[in-house]
């Protein structure tokens, strides 16, 4: 198998594991559901990320080895420390200054 072909068949397995995690999802309680909300968000991340860009052979092949490689790579992800929330705070604090500057043009073309 080449890269392309081992990409979409690691992407096509990680894609019935998300297809599975779907329909147990929808089985819950919609309070339930809204609690793995992120969980099922970041999946869907990682199944575009890896639809975007191959993976060397070996490591398709390594992961493609792995019984929920989906799962292994979001349980990496859920333990990483990451900027997500200074990068929320940053985009806040951004808009507010966007939308002062506008309301100071308006007030000044007023």
């Amino acid at each position: 198998m080449d890269t392309k072909e081992l990409n979409e068949k690691l992407l096509k397995q990680m894609r019935d594991e998300q297809d599975h995690y779907r329909e147990w999802l929808v089985s819950l309680s919609p309070e339930d559901i809204l609690h793995h909300a992120y969980e099922y968000a970041v999946r869907e991340d990682i199944l575009a990320s890896l639809g975007w860009m191959d993976l060397e052979d070996n490591l398709a092949q390594t992961l493609l080895d792995c019984d929920k490689p989906l799962q292994d790579i979001y349980d990496r992800w859920e333990n990483l420390e990451t900027s997500y929330m200074e990068i929320i705070w940053d985009t806040i604090q951004q808009q507010a200054k966007d939308a002062e500057k506008l309301k100071e043009n308006d007030e000044m073309t007023m």
